[in-house]
């Protein structure tokens, strides 16, 4: 069989393993786009055809189709092979690529900065003890709000943006109603800075209510803010907790520097109970990231902007992009330590021949895992290390697909675009890179900043992303 002439038997299959359309002969030679037409047009999409991904089944190559795979010669006619297709977001991101304004304000070092759900409003914070609330319509600053006696290391959105937590090295959480900039409640009662802050998906509270704060004197406290009062205080860690997450199915995570992960209950009649130690790491567990991250830091808003006329319209809605998120890729966590590894943990209804399945141990970094995010799709992790690289997994096996070289300092953060098709690392170097998924290779450098880039974040409606600097510039 010669190579001009070679063709294989292949066979579409769906997510779920369902086979699509008949057995069809496909030269070796197929590339990517030529399969997406073909099955637009199996499938009935010819008007309008959605974008896919592919791979070839029992192979660790994916989103290609080439030689290496279906190698001539080496496979009978009569083998058939499965080719598994993905749908992409429907929608684009369009790369950023340029600095549209450098926002000045912050009289130190800008440590934390986050879009709200709806990609409207951006808040920062930094060495300067201040909050900023930015305009991203005109890009000019909002409300200062003042209140801190320490660094703003974190601010996070309510996820039905009503409210803005904000927290740092003086152990107090401040929530703001970002709207008028007006101070909303003071919740104190961590004695030590505060390292993380989490709320309450909407899907599971519509008045998103409730926030998680974990903090260096050990503990995990969860308040009510509209009471402005505590709830419930987690205290079993032996080490300073640095990282918490507000799952979708209710359970709260805290990662801490003794080594293990807390999985503790938010509802029932032992809110705060601990429900299981997630042991494995060798030395600090400093970064967590949930599968569901994006849909539950967005809620109910999406990429069309839609408003709903009340909480609970909304809170149906929240519950429906979770439901359809979970549907494809049940919930996993992801823990990155300081001792250079990763570890991806099975959701607690994933089995094999009805047996658990074990944690997945993911090494490659070289030095301390510093930030880990998964794609919105979920299909992806990106993690960011002080190797100077960062690193793309699948999140479905831990399985290492590609290393993204291009910094020459230390990896802060990475940040996914909502259409999981491009990621953005900030470093010590004072340059954000904007990255290709497909290609794994770099399409762009943001340059612009004069000091090391400690955080970046992309709006959830994709259109603008925003970086904070040690030379005290925010850049839009």
């Amino acid at each position: 069989m010669t190579e001009s002439t070679a063709n294989v038997i292949a066979q579409f299959y769906n997510e779920e393993g369902v086979a699509s359309g008949p057995a069809l002969s496909l030269p070796v030679d197929v590339n990517p786009e030529q399969l997406a037409l073909l099955l637009n047009s199996l499938l009935g999409n010819e008007e309008d055809p959605l974008p896919y991904t592919f791979e070839v089944a029992e192979t660790e190559i994916s989103n290609t189709l080439d030689k290496d795979i279906i190698e001539p010669g080496k496979h009978s006619t009569e083998e058939t092979f499965k080719i598994l297709y993905r749908p992409q977001a429907v929608f684009r991101v369009r790369a950023v690529t340029r600095c549209s304004s450098s926002l000045t304000g912050h009289t130190d070092a800008i440590l934390c900065v986050s879009f709200s759900p709806c990609g409207t409003m951006l808040a920062s914070g930094g060495g300067d003890t201040n909050v900023r609330i930015w305009d991203l319509n005109t890009e000019t600053p909002q409300h200062l709000l003042k209140g801190h006696k320490h660094w703003v290391q974190h601010v996070a959105w309510s996820p039905n943006g009503k409210y803005l937590a904000s927290a740092g090295m003086d152990g107090q959480v401040i929530i703001w109603e970002p709207r008028t900039g007006k101070q909303h409640a003071v919740l104190k009662g961590h004695n030590k800075w505060v390292s993380a802050l989490a709320w309450e998906p909407l899907h599971l509270n519509a008045s998103c209510r409730r926030l998680a704060s974990s903090s260096s004197d050990g503990t995990v406290r969860v308040w009510d803010v509209v009471k402005k009062q505590l709830e419930f205080s987690m205290a079993q860690h032996t080490a300073p907790v640095m990282c918490v997450k507000w799952a979708g199915d209710g359970l709260i995570y805290s990662a801490s520097r003794d080594k293990t992960i807390k999985v503790w209950a938010s509802t029932g009649n032992h809110p705060g109970k601990l429900v299981k130690v997630l042991s494995g790491h060798a030395h600090w567990v400093t970064t967590l990231a949930l599968s569901t991250d994006a849909v539950l830091r967005t809620g109910a808003n999406d990429h069309t902007g839609k408003m709903y006329k009340d909480e609970e319209e909304a809170q149906k809605r929240a519950l429906q992009r979770y439901e359809q998120v979970i549907a494809v890729n049940p919930e996993r966590l992801c823990s990155g330590s300081d001792d250079f590894t990763m570890y991806l943990w099975p959701n607690k209804k994933e089995e094999v021949d009805g047996k658990k399945v074990a944690p997945k141990r993911m090494v490659g970094h070289q030095k301390t895992v510093n930030h880990v995010s998964f794609s919105p799709d979920g299909r992806y992790i990106a993690s960011a290390s002080f190797d100077k690289s960062v690193k793309i997994w699948d999140s479905r096996d831990g399985k290492f697909i590609a290393s993204l070289r291009g910094h020459v300092a230390e990896v802060y953060q990475v940040v996914w675009s909502s259409d999981s098709r491009m990621l953005l690392s900030c470093s010590k170097d004072s340059t954000i890179k904007l990255w290709d998924i497909k290609t794994k290779k770099m399409k762009m450098e943001l340059p612009g900043h004069l000091d090391e880039v400690f955080t970046v974040d992309w709006s959830p409606s994709g259109d603008k992303a925003a970086s904070g600097s040690k030379d005290k510039t925010l850049k839009m």
